[in-house]
């Protein structure tokens, strides 16, 4: 798993205040997904990709690390 992915997840959730519980309920998976998601336990699929981008209002080029921008 791209580590820098698990990274920029944790840190834009704490800037945007959202617990792991609401991050959960906006993208229609469980707590527990967001957790493996934000410790590189698991890779979050295409839809749910799209999902974080729109929320945190960032490219997903940047969620995965492939921009910084």
């Amino acid at each position: 798993m791209n580590i820098l992915f698990c990274e920029r997840l944790k840190d834009l959730r704490k800037e945007k205040g959202i617990g792991q519980t609401h991050l959960a309920e906006l993208c229609g998976v469980s707590k527990g997904i967001i957790s493996l998601w934000e410790n590189g336990l698991r890779e979050p699929t295409m839809g749910n990709l799209i999902k974080l981008a729109k929320i945190f209002e960032v490219s997903i080029d940047y969620l995965v690390g492939i921009s910084d921008y």
